[in-house]
């Protein structure tokens, strides 16, 4: 007579959630000052500047709610190529921005995604401020 004993093992795997990743990313200010900072999977970029207190003048002044272009960041085409579509009230907001790019998006509409990991985005040279004045911004 035979008798069969199972045995199970349980196998577990760790991994760092996607929440837990960060990404290195470039910011250039209007002055052409570089700051690198990591940036945790999901935030935007006007997120980081914010949280990071980065030195860009005027940056984000209506706090990501689609009501202005002050967040406007210039991407490398090779990052903007792989963003999600574009929505009609960010093409809206884009219009009043200067210094538009064909690589231009809003900070607070693009969520940092792993595969963006060294990218550098760059700050135009004037920003529209939420009452749609024309804001130069001088050399350091």
């Amino acid at each position: 007579m035979f008798i069969c004993v199972c045995v199970c093992v349980c196998v577990c795997v760790c991994v760092l959630s996607s929440s837990d990743s960060k990404v290195l990313v470039h910011f250039v200010n209007q002055s052409g000052v570089k700051s690198s900072v990591f940036v945790t999977e999901g935030e935007t970029p006007l997120d980081v500047v914010i949280k990071k207190n980065l030195d860009i003048s005027g940056f984000g002044a209506r706090e990501g709610t689609l009501a202005c272009s002050t967040c406007h960041l210039i991407f490398e085409e090779s990052v903007y190529d792989k963003l999600e579509p574009i929505v009609d009230e960010e093409v809206d907001m884009l219009d009043l921005a200067y210094g538009l790019t064909k690589t231009s998006r809003l900070g607070c509409q693009v969520s940092v995604e792993h595969w963006m990991d060294g990218m550098t985005v760059n700050v135009p040279q004037e920003i529209n401020d939420q009452q749609g004045k024309q804001e130069a911004v001088s050399s350091k």
